[in-house]
């Protein structure tokens, strides 16, 4: 995944990153919300993270725990710390 804006759950992440992903379900970009910011994207362009503008809410299309997500440990602190 190519980290495309700056995010809290990507501090101290590189800007390309490995993730596990398991499945073709993904938020398409068709109709995506205006409140909403797209904060990571796949090689295809398929969102792989995304945020709340006003809120804190963040969700990721990937599995941060994985063995396959070199970061997730990183990933999964930032989100419990801030």
């Amino acid at each position: 995944a190519s980290i495309i804006e700056k995010d809290i759950l990507f501090k101290d992440i590189p800007a390309s990153i490995q993730v596990g992903r398991y499945h073709s379900w993904a938020v398409a970009k068709e109709g995506f919300p205006d409140c909403l910011r797209i904060t990571a994207v796949d090689d295809e362009g398929t969102i792989m993270a995304l945020a709340h503008k006003e809120y804190d809410v963040r969700a990721v299309q990937f599995h941060p725990e994985s063995v396959l997500t070199p970061d997730g440990e990183m990933i999964m602190k930032n989100w419990l710390e801030n």
